[in-house]
């Protein structure tokens, strides 16, 4: 196995639905590659990224760089090579989705990556506090997807019990002392702005200060509903962020 990947079936059996070599926004401040994970529970409807939801990687493998772009059990292992060519250039590596804590093989992986001398980043929405538990003392830095107050989780999921797996994988997050964004998908048809002002408070009364709005992106979606409803993408509406500031006070809408 190329570079002296540890001899284990469990890191190259990570299953890599996509790579992204470099990029500037996914870690803050650090140029990063981002490992995209196959699978996730959930089936958010303004997901922009549905290909990564089956379990397995199927023949619309997504990696940008094709010679990345890997079969189910020896992406990962090539990605950790061509890693190994990076050392220096690079500064972190993220672990996307997907929802990468779907994956067993995800605490070998981060390892595998650490070894290398990389920071480690987690995108998650917090399906799995169990192992999110596993992989956090691994971990530089989390982006938490907070979907919708935790009462109305599943018309956004479209699965029960989010909210609880969410909030547990929060208490960890911020336990943990690992540092974290939090930050939340807006379209109008999923979160009204009652919806979002319920969630500021939720969110303030965890002691939240710092809160990132990610307008809907047409692009990539499935639904044609929500792409019809949003063409041109959401847009947050200056009065109802400076409601939600009442409760947050520091917003940032990342487009």
């Amino acid at each position: 196995m190329p570079d002296g990947v540890a001899g284990t079936t469990r890191v190259s059996a990570l299953r890599v639905g996509g790579f992204v070599p470099f990029t500037t926004t996914d870690y803050p401040s650090a140029l990063a590659a981002v490992v995209f994970c196959q699978g996730c529970p959930w089936r958010c409807a303004y997901c922009h990224n549905p290909h990564l939801i089956p379990a397995c990687v199927g023949e619309r493998d997504r990696a940008e760089d094709p010679g990345l772009a890997g079969e189910a059990n020896g992406g990962f292992a090539r990605i950790l090579h061509w890693l190994a060519t990076r050392r220096g250039l690079l500064d972190a590596v993220v672990f996307s989705g997907g929802e990468p804590t779907a994956q067993p093989q995800l605490a070998e992986a981060i390892a595998a990556v650490r070894e290398r001398g990389f920071a480690i980043g987690l995108h998650t929405g917090g399906a799995y506090p169990r192992r999110l538990a596993e992989v956090l003392p691994l971990l530089d830095w989390v982006g938490l997807d907070i979907k919708a107050p935790m009462a109305d989780y599943a018309s956004v999921t479209g699965v029960r019990g989010g909210g609880i797996a969410a909030l547990a994988s929060f208490d960890l997050i911020r336990d943990a002392g690992v540092a974290f964004e939090v930050r939340t998908t807006v379209h109008s048809a999923l979160l009204s702005p009652d919806a979002l002002t319920h969630l500021a408070r939720e969110l303030a009364a965890q002691g939240i200060e710092r809160w990132v709005l990610q307008p809907f992106r047409p692009t990539g979606c499935a639904d044609g509903n929500l792409v019809a409803a949003a063409p041109r993408g959401a847009a947050l509406d200056p009065a109802l962020l400076a409601r939600l500031r009442r409760y947050v006070p520091e917003i940032e809408v990342r487009v």
